[in-house]
């Protein structure tokens, strides 16, 4: 007997990446952030009074809104916070898709959306892309209720300029949402076009470049018509005091914010020169990762045998991934040790 509903009970779910226990380990798979963050958080988080944990946080967390409005130049009601981007992605599904309200978006991308699709019983349209990973044309001309993209686009680390998005949204009679998650490591982004669509929506996270992926703390970017309906369905309290203080500090800090960003992209840089030369395929990336095809050996077994030497990264056994690697950006020693490693194995 079972108490789910039939989709819950047939779906699978999501399956994150491994979070090892032990401590000594070059943790290479989840996409976290190598440095920790902004001294000012810290402080932040030290100077929190009792009395604001005694009390419920405020349900539109305007200390962060209008942190977030000051850094993008628009006024705070364009603004909504969340429990992560996770969060964001289940409030727009809830929002927008049902059983006759499908959801697309390009493959391959997050493999969250489509359990989240499973969970709202909301058919997927899936539209691949080609082996460059431009943004496919029929995409505008599908029935979904909503298109997300995922820019930079995990797991391949590539990007779409933001003028194939706007016309997408413009041809599009759908709500776009561009999951920018990883977008502190590109040279782009698509904030400019919100003032003019009305059916974009644009997702931002602290986890990857304020190196917050503990809080749990997104935000998304919409014009107020947007975000007054996107307010009707998330939870009454979806960020906490604290994740809201902090979050806000690590914002203000754009200097620290800076430079971990050059650090990471030199080690980007370094990282795949290094796997260039022992004759992995790794396309130019826009993330704070890089997607490693292994030529000559099995990835599977590649990512077996380091995983034996405390050294993870990210296998997924899916078609057009399942002969690569997608390998977190790390510190100088870090990168190191991980291509030391993969010397002696290849």
């Amino acid at each position: 007997m079972t108490y789910f509903r039939e989709n819950i009970e047939k779906a699978v779910g999501y399956t994150p990446g491994f979070q090892p226990k032990e401590a000594d380990v070059t943790k290479l798979n989840t996409n976290e952030n190598p440095y920790p963050p902004s001294p000012k958080v810290l402080e932040a988080i030290k100077s929190i009074k009792p009395e604001k944990l005694r009390k419920y946080p405020d349900p539109l967390a305007d200390e962060f809104r209008k942190a977030a409005a000051d850094f993008l130049n628009l006024s705070p009601d364009y603004i909504m916070c969340c429990n992560g981007g996770d969060d964001l992605l289940k409030i727009a599904l809830q929002s927008f898709c049902d059983p006759k309200r499908p959801l697309a978006y390009p493959t391959p991308t997050y493999s969250l959306y489509p359990v989240l699709a499973q969970i709202q019983s909301c058919e997927t349209i899936e539209i691949p892309f080609d082996d460059e990973f431009n943004l496919p044309p029929k995409l505008a001309g599908t029935d979904a209720a909503l298109t997300i993209i995922c820019n930079p686009n995990a797991p391949t680390a590539s990007f779409i300029n933001p003028d194939e998005i706007a016309s997408l949204a413009d041809e599009s009679n759908t709500v776009v949402l561009v999951d920018e998650a990883y977008v502190d490591f590109a040279e782009d982004n698509c904030i400019r076009l919100i003032k003019d669509f009305d059916n974009l929506i644009i997702l931002r996270s602290m986890s990857k470049g304020y190196s917050l992926a503990g809080l749990r703390f997104g935000y998304a970017v919409a014009q107020p018509s947007l975000i007054k309906g996107l307010l009707k369905v998330k939870d009454s309290y979806n960020v906490d005091a604290v994740a809201v203080t902090a979050a806000a500090q690590a914002l203000k800090d754009q200097k620290y914010f800076s430079q971990n960003i050059k650090k990471i992209k030199q080690q980007r840089k370094y990282l795949t020169e290094k796997l260039r030369l022992l004759n992995f395929k790794v396309p130019d990336s826009c993330a704070n990762f890089v997607l490693a095809a292994c030529k000559k050996q099995n990835a599977k077994q590649i990512y077996q045998k380091l995983a034996k030497q405390n050294i993870y990264v990210r296998y997924f056994d899916l078609p057009r991934l399942d002969d690569k690697l997608r390998i977190t950006v790390g510190t100088k020693q870090q990168n190191e040790k991980l291509i030391a490693a993969l010397n002696k194995i290849i």
